[in-house]
């Protein structure tokens, strides 16, 4: 199975030619030396709510771009009540001094709308051909757009990242681990771990075209797993990844970020609904790797056709294995399923793997390459 179709391929080809006002951001376009072209090369979004500690930092890192071409910055303030825009007009005079175009829109309501939104508002108001997401608390490299729109031209209907610093230092080691380690391929195989997008949204890098075709942001605003969700779509419309491999953001974790207001049950029912879809609906059968919480948890989870196809639970614990079955004891079915328990090295595959990366001191690894299989067309990590 394959989850993306040629990333070469034009946008035109995807969604069908468009002319600019129908794109629904406005026109972005103007006629010039008898075509049309965009009035900036690169727009940066960058949606602000509440982020005044982190503002000044962010702010020199776009002066700091080497990139040669025309470059605005798109800003959009969210009901932000701490000062936030003062320090974005302090900035505005430096940034067009080097020739930085600024836009900034917002609203001063009670109460923020939501990143969803605020990106879209900040998307809709700018005219790049191209869109460079940063977020307010994060820096990034004097290199970044200019490496990354090298890229975005070779593949057009990418959604383009790189690697990071994460700071504070030693915070999310194994997640930072995961952005920065993955294979060109990995991007597509493991879109459905928990650890969310294989591109991390703080790096996107994308064509406004490619952009258009895909949606807005979903705007239901705090909860909501709109990158995620995107993300997705964009997949589903036959988009690809490409991570440049260079360290181009230092990319912050704290408790405020915006990410720790969506529910993990959420994102692992969107997840189960997009792995149904992409892999699970071109399966006949398979097995399920973890006879555990989390294993059963997916069972579960799955659609009643879904659990149809399970085979059996695989795993290497001799307690689950000598167990001998699971019985789904929630099911209305009489008699109740009994999904039969063995020895990963008896399973059959394809798999779905429910055991998390990373954190079996290579054990899952060590095993997984004694059946000598490939990932994303044996297995799947789900975990």
């Amino acid at each position: 199975m394959s989850l993306v179709s040629d990333p070469n391929k034009s946008v035109e080809d995807a969604a069908g030619s468009k002319t600019a006002k129908q794109r629904g951001n406005g026109d972005h376009r103007r006629l010039y030396c008898g075509r049309e072209d965009y009035l900036s090369e690169v727009s940066i979004i960058l949606p602000v709510h509440n982020a005044a500690r982190w503002l000044d930092k962010c702010l020199q890192s776009v002066l700091d771009q080497d990139f040669q071409g025309l470059m605005q910055l798109s800003v959009f303030n969210d009901a932000s009540k701490d000062g936030s825009m003062t320090i974005v007009d302090k900035w505005q005079t430096k940034l067009v001094a080097k020739g930085i175009h600024v836009v900034i829109g917002g609203h001063e309501s009670p109460y923020p709308k939501g990143v969803g939104f605020a990106k879209n508002q900040a998307i809709a108001q700018s005219f790049g051909r191209f869109l460079c997401f940063l977020d307010a608390d994060d820096v990034m490299m004097p290199q970044r757009v200019r490496l990354q729109h090298d890229a975005a031209l070779r593949y057009p209907r990418c959604i383009i990242g790189c690697q990071v610093n994460r700071e504070p230092e030693g915070s999310t080691v194994r997640y930072t681990r995961w952005i920065n380690g993955l294979t060109q391929e990995q991007l597509l195989t493991q879109v459905f771990t928990s650890h969310g997008p294989t591109v991390i949204m703080p790096t996107w890098f994308c064509s406004r075209e490619w952009f258009d075709s895909v949606g807005k942001f979903d705007e239901n605003g705090k909860g909501v797993p709109e990158d995620l969700l995107f993300f997705y779509e964009s997949l589903r419309r036959g988009g690809g990844l490409f991570r440049v491999d260079h360290s181009l953001l230092v990319y912050h974790y704290h408790s405020e970020a915006a990410t720790h207001t969506v529910l993990e049950e959420t994102i692992w029912k969107n997840r189960v609904r997009f792995l149904e879809e992409r892999v699970l609906s071109d399966w006949p059968s398979f097995t399920i790797w973890n006879a555990g919480k989390q294993g059963r948890k997916l069972y579960r989870c799955l659609s009643a056709a879904n659990q149809k196809k399970v085979t059996s639970f695989c795993d290497v614990d001799q307690r689950k294995i000598t167990k001998g079955f699971y019985t789904y004891e929630e099911s209305k079915i009489k008699p109740k399923p009994k999904i039969p328990i063995c020895h990963f090295a008896e399973a059959k595959p394809p798999f779905v793997i429910c055991v998390k990366l990373d954190l079996t001191g290579g054990g899952l690894e060590e095993n997984l390459n004694t059946l000598k299989l490939k990932e994303g067309v044996d297995y799947y990590h789900f975990s």
